[in-house]
């Protein structure tokens, strides 16, 4: 065999060899991958416990593909600010299913003109949801900020580092709070500015009383300074507003209430006229006058919800 022959096969060999190395760290990295991602949606949807302990994951499929995409990581980051122990791939399957459901009742109950109606009511409805769900998240860590000023306040007091204030606070108190400080200490081991991780917790759960605390402890942090006086006026001003917040929720009770009746009601007549007059909305809706005064109705009961909410909305 010539010394050419030897060389090719030799080139031959070694191409296979590097083919072959290749492919294995291929595989390799793409299974830590997948783990990784799943460790990665076990924490960001706020369990706390080891994937041994954690709940089973559905659709992680269509979680995968769904995260690549500008509406996953949407849906991904408002998931994360609720507290909702749910991936972005099951969010989408459910919200799929329950927009298909009443596309489907909404078509055989009242009129096939109202299936797509209904989808986007659904849509809609899941996108508020999501924000009810963060609201109720947020208002619940405001009501828990005065048990955290006053642990940081103690902590301090006794010769404690903030970072170390915040980790005890953290496994003393219930969720949210515990949730979101415990997620603070996290990154604050693994080496993260404290300015920058408070900074990302007040733009997660965003609300005054978070950023006054946010700021006393940053810089307190940065200028020193009697830091426990501050935390410890700030523990009564809180207790205070969580108090001025009870009393406005409960004057506005009946106006949120009125918000959501209103287009309910229009629900009921439409209910009632098909029920009394069978084939009545098929027959009002198959003509293009009659789709259009549907359509401005509709639009009317929803101006009136938005109108009504905004009313009841008082900002503390």
């Amino acid at each position: 065999m010539t010394n050419p022959a030897l060389i090719a096969l030799g080139a031959t060999v070694l191409a296979c060899v590097v083919a072959v190395a290749g492919a294995h760290v291929y595989a390799s990295g793409r299974a830590q991958r997948r783990a990784l991602e799943d460790r990665l949606d076990t924490y960001a949807s706020g369990a706390s416990a080891l994937p041994s302990g954690a709940r089973t994951r559905r659709f992680t499929g269509i979680d995968r593909r769904l995260r690549r995409t500008r509406l996953g990581r949407a849906v991904h980051l408002r998931l994360s600010t609720t507290g909702l122990d749910l991936t972005p791939g099951e969010f989408l399957v459910y919200v799929t299913a329950v927009v298909a459901a009443l596309w489907i009742l909404a078509a055989t109950t009242l009129a096939p003109f109202f299936g797509p109606i209904a989808g986007a009511v659904a849509i809609w409805a899941a996108v508020i949801f999501l924000n009810w769900q963060r609201q109720k998240r947020i208002e619940a860590f405001i009501n828990q900020l005065p048990d955290v000023a006053r642990l940081l306040a103690n902590a301090t007091a006794a010769g404690l580092a903030l970072r170390t204030a915040l980790a005890m606070a953290a496994e003393e108190l219930e969720a949210p709070a515990g949730e979101e400080l415990s997620r603070v200490s996290d990154q604050l081991a693994l080496g993260r500015s404290v300015e920058d991780t408070l900074d990302e917790l007040a733009a997660r759960l965003p609300s005054r009383e978070l950023i006054v605390l946010v700021t006393t402890l940053v810089l307190s942090n940065k200028a020193g300074g009697s830091v426990v006086s501050s935390l410890r006026n700030l523990t009564q001003t809180l207790e205070d507003r969580k108090e001025t917040r009870r009393e406005i929720r409960t004057m506005l009770s009946e106006v949120n209430a009125t918000a959501f009746t209103v287009p309910l009601l229009g629900l009921g007549s439409l209910l009632l006229i098909n029920s009394s007059n069978e084939g009545a909305l098929a027959r009002v809706t198959g003509s293009g006058i009659g789709q259009t005064l549907i359509l401005l109705s509709l639009g009317l009961y929803a101006v009136g919800f938005f109108v009504i909410r905004r009313l009841g909305k008082i900002e503390v």
